[in-house]
C-alpha cells in the first residue's frame, strides 16, 4: 500500500526551551506527475488568464482598475490574516478619514497597498524577483501599525512555529534559521528559472515561501504577494489585476491544509489541481467585474449627458475622476482635473439628484462622496470572515 512522503527532511530543533522537529524542504522543482487532469486544468487556466489580460486593451484607462484591484487584493489578503476591514474603510483611512473598524485593521491593508506598489514599481524599473526585493516589500509591509516590532525587511534570525500555543504542540514547525537561508537561496535561484510553465512556477514558489516561513510577520501575505509579482515578471499579466486571495479566502481551509499536505504527504498534484481552478475561477471572476464596471460606466455617462442640463461637461469629468477613485472628497477632484470647487460641488450635487453617488459623512466640511453601484461591484467577497 502506499505510504506518503514528505517533500522534505525534518531536523532537531529547538525554541521557547522545547525541542521540536523542525521541517526543511526539498529544493524546487518537484518531482510528480501531473496527469491528464492537470494538463487540462492548465490549459483552462491559461485561456481564462489570457481572457483577463486581453481585457485591458478594452479599458480607456487601465488605471481605473489597477487602482481598485490593487486595493481587493491587499483587502482579501489581509482578511485572511484576520482583518475586519472593507474597502470604504482603506478609502477613508487614505482620505484622512476615520474608518468604521479599529485602525490598525485598515493601517495593515494600507500597510499591503505600499508593499505591493513598492514592489511592482521596482520591477517595472527592471529590478530582478529576489531575496532582497522580499525583504524590501516585507519592510513596506510592516513598516507601520501591528508587526512593525517584527524585524521588518530581515528575515527572521529564531525558530519561530505556526498554530498551537507553543512549540510543542504547534501544526507546523519550518526550517531553523540556519537552514532557512539555503531554502531561501534555493528559492531564489528557482525565481530565474525559465523551464517551467508560469502558473506551476507560481504556484511552486508561493507553497515553497510559505514552507520556508522566513519573517517573524507577514508570510502569508508576502507569500500571497509574489503570486502577482511573478505573474507580472513573466508578463503572464501586463497589469496587476488577478486577486487570486478570493480564492483562498473563499477556500480558506482546503487552503491551508493543501500547504500541510504538501510538507507531510508530497500533495503537489492536489495543490496544482487547487491553484490552477483559483487561476480559472478568479479571472474570469474579474473579467466578469470589468465588463459589469464597463457597462455601468457607460451608461451613468448616458444618462448625465441625457440629464445633467448645463453642467453636462464638468459632471462627466467628475464622473470620470470617480471611475478611478470611487470614494473622493472635492478637494481630490478639483486637484485631478483642474476644475474649481464650485464647479465641483455642483456636479456633485446633479450626480447626486440623479442617484449615482452620495455623501457619506453628514459634515459640512470635507465631506466625501462615495460611486454607490460600483463600490457594490467591488464590494463583492470582501465580507469580513
Amino acid at each position: 500500500m502506499f505510504e506518503p512522503m514528505p517533500s522534505g527532511v525534518y531536523v532537531s530543533s529547538r525554541t521557547s526551551g522545547e525541542a521540536v522537529q523542525a521541517f526543511v524542504p526539498d529544493a524546487l522543482p518537484p518531482q510528480f506527475d501531473l496527469q491528464a487532469r492537470g494538463f487540462h486544468l492548465m490549459e483552462r487556466a491559461n485561456r481564462a488568464l489570457g481572457r483577463l489580460d486581453g481585457i485591458t486593451a478594452l479599458l480607456p484607462n487601465t488605471d481605473i482598475f489597477i487602482y481598485a484591484y490593487v486595493r481587493k487584493e491587499a483587502l482579501l489578503s489581509s482578511q485572511i490574516e484576520g482583518t475586519q476591514s472593507s474597502i470604504s474603510d482603506l478609502l477613508l483611512y487614505e482620505n484622512r478619514q476615520v474608518p468604521g473598524v479599529p485602525v490598525e485593521d485598515v493601517v495593515e491593508v494600507s500597510n499591503y497597498v505600499r508593499a505591493m506598489n513598492h514592489g511592482l514599481d521596482r520591477i517595472a524599473g527592471g529590478f530582478p524577483l529576489s531575496l532582497r526585493l522580499v525583504r524590501e516589500i516585507h519592510g513596506q509591509l510592516l513598516a507601520r501599525g501591528r508587526g512593525s516590532d517584527k524585524q521588518p525587511g530581515e528575515f527572521r534570525c529564531t525558530q519561530n512555529w505556526i498554530g498551537g500555543s507553543r512549540p510543542g504542540n504547534a501544526r507546523y514547525v519550518p526550517p531553523p534559521p540556519n537552514q532557512m537561508i539555503g531554502c531561501l537561496n534555493e528559492l531564489e535561484r528557482f525565481f530565474h528559472i525559465n523551464e517551467i510553465p508560469t502558473l506551476l512556477k507560481a504556484a511552486f514558489v508561493h507553497a515553497q515561501f510559505e514552507t520556508i516561513h522566513p519573517f517573524l510577520d507577514g508570510n502569508g501575505r508576502i507569500g500571497r504577494l509574489l503570486i502577482t509579482l511573478l505573474l507580472c515578471v513573466e508578463q503572464a499579466l501586463k497589469d496587476p489585476i488577478l486577486y487570486l486571495s478570493l480564492y483562498f479566502k473563499t477556500h480558506r481551509d482546503e487552503y491551508y491544509d493543501l500547504l500541510q499536505r504538501i510538507r507531510t504527504e508530497s500533495a503537489w498534484r492536489e495543490w496544482i489541481h487547487f491553484f490552477l481552478s483559483g487561476v480559472e475561477a478568479t479571472s474570469n471572476q474579474a473579467v466578469d467585474t470589468a465588463r459589469e464596471s464597463l457597462s455601468l460606466f457607460e451608461n451613468d455617462r448616458r444618462t448625465i449627458e441625457m440629464r445633467a442640463g448645463r453642467s453636462v461637461g464638468s459632471t462627466l469629468r467628475v464622473h470620470e475622476v470617480l471611475q478611478k477613485y470611487p470614494l473622493v472628497s472635492i478637494k481630490q477632484i478639483a486637484q485631478q482635473i483642474d476644475l474649481t470647487w464650485p464647479t465641483v460641488s455642483t456636479a456633485l450635487e446633479r450626480l447626486q439628484q440623479l442617484g449615482m453617488i452620495r455623501e457619506i459623512t453628514g459634515q459640512l466640511r470635507g465631506r466625501m462622496y462615495l460611486y454607490t453601484d460600483y463600490m457594490e461591484i467591488l464590494d463583492r467577497g470582501t465580507e469580513p470572515m
